[in-house]
């Protein structure tokens, strides 16, 4: 069974601002490396699902650039969202096109803003999911060995002391539940007891798998996919699209169905994941002098310490005696955060909307 990709490439990135913009969220940029992030998730795809497998879902204000960053993806393969639902209708959307067109295959969701390092490895770890997928006919994530007790991502707890394990040569385990994103102390209590990870929000399974799941936990959402699913690849498609987009509510794939389906499955990967969702998170990771600051090659700093401070326009930057401050310049706008707060980003969006100032979002 040929294995396809649905890549979800409608987010915003609002705690990336002033970087990530409405036209150009994180996903379309270079953060880290060489390539932007939505084209780099399409290359570690390379061995295992070819281009023309590929479909992703974008917003109308993203989707030139995103056919424009991907030329080798078909455009039929670039789905158009009239506006965002999260991701239980992005996903529910691609299944229906992929058994429209194709009938019964596996389908891998993947972000399309993550960071991994080690490329072998996380393509290992598909394979493997790949494979449970298709003969478990079950839900299957991947989640990411936690590395700190962290209080940003959703957890995983599985079942480490199931015996005989169906698909221990995958290194799959069974899973107990999803956990929301917790306070300090239940997160530390996570990482000591051994059997939680990471939520990726990475999910493999057939097609029909994930249609069913919808249907039996998200009706309403079932029934809008139905009415769209006629006009699949004809000239009323968009029309179709918006009308029934426009009675979805919004809800995730976790909450609305993982977290209440039966026969799931988690394998637990270590390949140098990151989902970059703040500039805490790039601060992170980016090489660091003694004194614990990343910066670009125009930047001064006296009496500083452990600061990321970054232009992007080549503008000059001098900071004298500050510590733990995250510093980003663009050409319009500056973001100074302190370390540990750039989650709240977001609300300088949300000012932004609110008083009309669109020309910075």
């Amino acid at each position: 069974m040929d294995p396809y990709a649905l890549i979800i490439a409608g987010g915003v990135g609002a705690r990336f601002w002033p970087r990530s913009r409405e036209h150009t969220p994180k996903q379309l940029l270079e953060i880290i490396g060489h390539g932007t992030m939505i084209q780099n998730t399409v290359s570690r795809l390379d061995p295992i699902i070819p281009h023309d497998r590929i479909l992703i879902v974008t917003s109308s204000q993203q989707a030139g650039e995103v056919q424009r960053q991907l030329p080798e993806i078909p455009p039929e393969n670039i789905i158009v969202e009239p506006f965002g639902r999260n991701t239980a209708p992005a996903i529910g959307l691609g299944a229906e096109i992929l058994r429209k067109r194709v009938g019964e295959t596996v389908m891998v969701v993947l972000p399309a803003d993550h960071l991994v390092h080690d490329i072998v490895a996380f393509q290992e770890t598909l394979n493997n999911a790949i494979t449970v997928a298709v003969e478990s006919r079950g839900f299957v994530t991947v989640g990411i060995t936690p590395s700190r007790p962290e209080t940003g991502y959703g957890y995983i707890q599985f079942n480490k002391t199931e015996q005989n394990r169906p698909y221990a040569a995958q290194h799959a385990y069974e899973v107990v539940t999803f956990a929301e994103k917790p306070n300090l102390e239940t997160a530390e209590r996570f990482l000591e007891s051994g059997d939680f990870v990471w939520n990726s929000g990475m999910f493999i399974w057939r097609v029909s798998t994930i249609l069913n799941g919808i249907t039996d936990h998200l009706p309403e959402l079932a029934d809008e996919l139905t009415r769209i699913e006629p006009h699949i690849d004809t000239d009323g498609f968009s029309q179709a699209l918006e009308s029934a987009y426009g009675e979805m509510r919004p809800i995730s794939v976790d909450y609305g169905v993982m977290e209440k389906a039966d026969h799931r499955f988690v394998l637990p990967a270590d390949f140098g994941w990151n989902d970059l969702g703040s500039w805490d998170e790039v601060a992170r990771i980016f090489p660091r002098d003694e004194q614990g600051n990343a910066t670009d090659p125009n930047v001064y700093l006296k009496d500083s310490r452990n600061c990321h401070v970054s232009s992007a326009n080549g503008r000059m930057i001098a900071a004298i005696g500050v510590e733990d401050l995250i510093i980003i310049d663009t050409n319009d706008a500056v973001l100074v955060c302190r370390k540990g707060q750039s989650q709240d980003v977001k609300e300088v969006v949300d000012f932004l909307r609110k008083k009309g100032l669109t020309q910075y979002l």
